[in-house]
């Protein structure tokens, strides 16, 4: 196993050559991560990670839907059942049977994280097979011991400037608190997800928010006191780091609904009789209610819309969420942004970046959103589409129409903590390499895609994050 040093730059020589250029003046870079959902337990403890399998299997839902898709049961990889039952407990067995569905991975992403991962992180140069697993186990489970791979050692290896994790509104954020309180100088912040309290749909919805009266101490009755509660929790986010809300709809539908609408709308879905369409009106509503609270206390909003979560009924019933079986939809923006967008996307306070899965959007309707309405940023190409080709055809379809600066740059959005560096290295490469052509093509000065390689790299990021 090697890691070619031209990987993913053009194959015409003489492109290649400003590619290469390019991605010299980036590539020790320190990497922004500011949207993910690493464990910030793992910052504040900062003991070994568990095993091979625990750190690289269990918990990457990429690699679980590629195993659960060659037959591979959620069982035979350990992942724990809601009801208790039975499941594979070694984790050197869930590492081979890995080892033995490796082929899998072959030109997917995956792939080629995880081979950066075993190679820059690991020293593992011999291919992971059926029978090279249990060198790989020993080799791996026996650098997790070794102090340079304890969590915050990583941090500070990969260069990381700021890592943003992700917590529920009911989180009382604790691991953050110790991260404070410690002497360590690596920056962990934390980001507002509010799902959980403003989605009728999610389970629970009923018992969250009276958690969140709870936790704040306001008694919730009506529309106005909730309000307050979600002010009060997103002040205490912002007191540990977070710059930013994030919000998983199904969809992009923003509302404007008058006082009295918005309060009935509220009674009807705190007392669980919501109806579909109503859940979805109310889901509309909040993220409005987001923006105009992100007027007064500067939180950048993004939404990740435009997927089907938990689509495989029997899976999330025995195993629950994330667990590889969430697929896009196609989603719409233009219409649905719309409410939103006429009451603050002008507004210099605010600032949103939007995100899909649904490519078709790019050029139609995100770029040109973008590209006149002042507050709204294009996250990078996300998920499915974090991807080479994916990366590619982002930069295709969104730069002619919005161009480079109403993008934000790239975020890893992880739980898969040591492929943060490979996932950064894919999208400077790409960057580097798109930038190339434009330089080869005579549409780009060679010293402004130097510039242009920084800012997609470092600079796009942090501003946009107002980090």
């Amino acid at each position: 196993m090697s890691l070619h040093s031209d990987r993913l730059f053009p194959a015409d020589p003489h492109t290649r050559e400003i590619a290469r250029k390019l991605y010299q003046s980036v590539k020790a870079l320190p990497i922004i991560s500011p949207h993910g959902h690493t464990d910030p337990s793992w910052f504040a403890n900062n003991e070994p990670f568990e095993n091979p399998a625990a750190l690289l299997v269990q918990p990457d839902h990429y690699v679980l839907r590629m195993l659960f898709s060659q037959g591979v049961s959620m069982e035979e990889l350990g992942i724990k059942r809601k009801d208790g039952g039975a499941v594979e407990t070694d984790p050197r067995k869930v590492w081979q049977r890995f080892a033995e569905h490796y082929y899998l991975f072959r030109g997917t992403p995956s792939r080629m994280w995880l081979d950066h991962v075993f190679f820059e992180v690991f020293g593992l140069t011999e291919a992971l097979t059926k029978e090279s697993a249990d060198r790989y186990f020993d080799h791996i489970q026996g650098c997790l011991q070794k102090p340079e791979f304890l969590p915050r050692a990583l941090f500070e290896r990969f260069n990381i400037e700021l890592i943003a994790t992700t917590e529920s509104p009911l989180d009382d954020l604790r691991h953050h608190q110790t991260i404070q309180n410690s002497d360590w100088k690596g920056r962990v912040i934390t980001a507002f997800r509010p799902d959980p309290v403003i989605d009728p749909e999610f389970e629970g919805f009923a018992d969250n928010v009276k958690k969140l009266g709870e936790i704040t101490g306001i008694e919730i009755k009506t529309f106005d006191d909730y309000l307050n509660a979600l002010r009060q929790r997103r002040d205490y986010f912002k007191r540990f780091g977070a710059t930013s809300t994030d919000h998983g709809h199904p969809t992009a539908k923003t509302e404007d609904l008058s006082s009295e609408d918005k309060h009935q709308l509220f009674s009807v879905v705190i007392g669980g009789s919501a109806t579909p369409e109503q859940a979805e009106t109310f889901r509309a509503q909040m993220l409005t209610e987001m923006a105009l609270m992100s007027l007064d206390d500067g939180l950048v909003m993004q939404l990740h819309p435009g997927c089907y979560r938990n689509h495989n009924e029997d899976l999330f019933t025995a195993f629950g969420r994330d667990k590889g079986a969430d697929i896009p939809v196609q989603t719409e923006y233009v219409q649905a942004l719309r409410p939103l967008l006429n009451k603050v996307g002008s507004d210099p306070r605010f600032s949103m970046i939007v995100f899909t899965l649904d490519e078709t959007s790019y050029s139609r309707e995100l770029a040109p959103l973008a590209g006149h309405y002042p507050a709204l940023k294009v996250g990078p190409a996300w998920w499915f589409h974090d991807s080479p080709e994916g990366m590619r055809r982002y930069r295709e379809q969104i730069t002619e129409t919005a161009g480079f600066y109403n993008t934000v740059g790239f975020n890893d959005d992880t739980r898969a903590f040591l492929s943060i560096p490979a996932r950064h290295d894919v999208a400077r490469r790409m960057d580097c390499a798109f930038l190339a052509q434009l330089v080869a093509e005579h549409r780009l000065g060679e010293d402004e895609a130097m510039e242009l390689a920084h800012d997609l790299s470092y600079r796009l990021a942090k501003e946009a994050y107002k980090l």
